[in-house]
């Protein structure tokens, strides 16, 4: 089972997952303040990753880096993925996103919900875990710092192993993804 204790509870939470991401305007400040407004939608203290910056994934030509982030969240008594992706995406729209036709174009601030405990969805508009999160060191290296020994759904290895067996790094600038900023200690989760 895809579960993870939470180090500011005596019991096991099921927490969702949210990965941040901004590659317009001051990155790193919408981030964190990105990561302040989560803390309300979370049950318990937010788990918060370090800031990293990565290059462009599946991006139009000349799209700038992105800053990411990892967050862990204890949904509250009644939250549903639904509820939650609804309340990421009304978020987003307060930072001034505005969904447009090009994938995957330079935006002001992304959240995806990347996996909500154990749950396995295929909606439209909502899959969980996120299909393409286990592929994506922008995701699991964040998510690494938070909950390395978290097993995403429909995955067999932890997120410490996932990482481990991404191919190295072939970008021509170098490390496709580096460390900003370090994580907040308090809202890490202790190692098994």
């Amino acid at each position: 089972m895809a579960r993870v204790s939470n180090p500011m509870s005596n019991d096991s939470d099921e927490l969702a997952f949210v990965a941040l991401g901004s590659n317009l305007g001051d990155s790193a400040d919408l981030v964190d303040r990105a990561m302040e407004k989560l803390q309300a939608l979370s049950a318990g203290p937010l788990l918060r990753s370090s800031l990293w910056q990565s290059v462009p994934v599946d991006c139009p030509p000349g799209s700038p880096p992105f800053v990411n982030a990892v967050a862990g969240i204890a949904p509250r008594p009644g939250e549903t993925p639904a509820t939650l992706l609804a309340r990421l995406q009304e978020l987003e729209s307060a930072f001034g996103r505005r969904r447009r036709k090009i994938p995957n174009e330079p935006r002001l601030l992304d959240l995806d919900l990347i996996a909500f405990g154990s749950r396995v969805i295929h909606e439209p508009g909502l899959e969980l875990p996120h299909p393409r999160a286990h592929l994506r060191g922008f995701v699991l290296r964040p998510l690494a710092e938070i909950a390395p020994d978290f097993v995403l759904p429909k995955q067999s290895l932890s997120v410490r192993e996932l990482l481990g067996r991404l191919p190295p790094d072939t970008n021509p600038a170098g490390a496709s993804t580096r460390r900003l900023s370090r994580a907040v200690a308090a809202g890490k989760l202790p190692r098994k």
